[in-house]
């Protein structure tokens, strides 16, 4: 299970699993980098809670700009964040991203069980 785990996760993340960027446990590193990890940590977090309460779209938009800003500093600039900044930014963005993919299956749904009965009662 562990080896599926380090195989397939960096694959469905498109991470680059750098040593440099990744957190260790026993002398091995995680399967994900930092940021990663946080990533899937905020959509863990959120499909444990969604039922309970989800923010609105706008909230969601911005939970993504401090990994984004993060990102955009570290690209333009010789300023390197660290593993921590990294996992908190990650897991704001990864929750984010998910409440915004839930959010819009939802309308997406409600939008087309409400086509489908005005099709069926016309």
């Amino acid at each position: 299970m562990t080896a599926w785990f380090f195989k397939w996760l960096p694959v469905c993340f498109g991470c680059h699993c750098r040593a440099d960027r990744s957190f260790f446990y026993k002398g091995r590193p995680f399967p994900l980098c930092a940021r990663c990890t946080g990533e899937l940590a905020g959509i863990l977090v959120l499909l444990l809670t969604w039922v309970l309460r989800h923010p609105s779209v706008v909230w969601s938009l911005c939970l993504l700009v401090p990994l984004i800003a993060d990102g955009m500093l570290q690209l333009c600039t010789s300023y390197e964040s660290g593993n921590l900044r990294r996992l908190v930014t990650g897991s704001l963005f990864g929750y984010g991203l998910a409440n915004l993919l839930l959010l819009s299956s939802a309308a997406v749904f409600r939008w087309g069980m409400e086509t489908g009965l005005a099709w069926r009662n016309a």
